[in-house]
């Protein structure tokens, strides 16, 4: 189970815009969703294989605490990482996670939020069917160029996507300021006009997680960052930002 939480906190709260999750488990899938607060970005996440202490619905609160919590050295090696469970209504629910050292005398437990409370707070977001015009799997070294590009345009918090001669740009600031642009991917495969704009830290933050990275962008209106984390594969929406 230890692995599985690590990798939701990685990404979800260490991303600095996600503290809340839902999971929804059953013996076939165990999904994820997120939202962050300024509805910036919409996480949908599925794991490669059913985990079965996730069964059920419940929610992951304070994920700050949990991150902190499984960083403590005294559950780096043997510790007992349990799920709580309570009857609800005749029924076997699980409540929270509790956390023991090898030598049983350093204990903590994290406390899920109940079925109702996340199903209120946490709506499932219905997302309308969208016709990517783009996508591809971002490099390294385009990803590092997107930060340096970043670092000299500080002040923006969005920039543009627009392809232009078969190569797909980003552009930051106008030309009635300080301005850049630079080709992100190169001979990509469809097409971005409508210059909608994206958050770059949200944007840039997702990229830097890691794994298999997939990039989608629509002229519909919405981007979507797909990241295979080897435990699973999680999908961030982002749509389209007002300049």
């Amino acid at each position: 189970m230890k692995d599985y939480l690590l990798d939701i906190v990685k990404h979800t709260h260490s991303l600095g815009f996600i503290s809340l999750v839902k999971v929804t488990g059953t013996d076939k899938t165990t999904s994820f969703e997120g939202l962050a607060e300024d509805r910036s970005v919409i996480l949908q996440a599925t794991t490669k294989t059913p985990v079965a202490d996730f069964m059920g619905t419940f929610g992951m609160p304070n994920l700050d605490k949990l991150g902190v919590i499984l960083r403590i050295p005294e559950y780096a090696e043997d510790a007992k990482i349990s799920l709580n469970k309570q009857d609800r209504n005749g029924e076997s629910v699980p409540v929270g996670i509790a956390f023991e050292n090898a030598g049983g005398d350093f204990k903590n437990d994290y406390r899920f939020m109940a079925s109702e409370i996340i199903n209120e707070k946490l709506k499932t977001v219905k997302m309308r069917d969208v016709n990517w015009g783009i996508e591809f799997q971002p490099t390294i070294a385009s990803i590092q160029r997107f930060k340096f590009m970043i670092s000299a345009n500080s002040e923006e918090t969005t920039f543009i996507a627009k392809t232009e001669d078969g190569n797909l740009k980003f552009y930051f600031g106008d030309h009635s300021t300080h301005a850049g642009n630079f080709v992100f991917q190169h001979d990509v495969t469809g097409e971005a006009t409508r210059g909608w704009a994206w958050p770059v830290e949200q944007v840039s933050k997702i990229l830097s997680l890691g794994g298999d990275t997939t990039f989608k962008f629509s002229d519909d209106g919405v981007a979507e960052i797909v990241v295979d984390s080897g435990l699973a594969e999680y999908r961030y929406l982002l749509p389209a930002q007002s300049k």
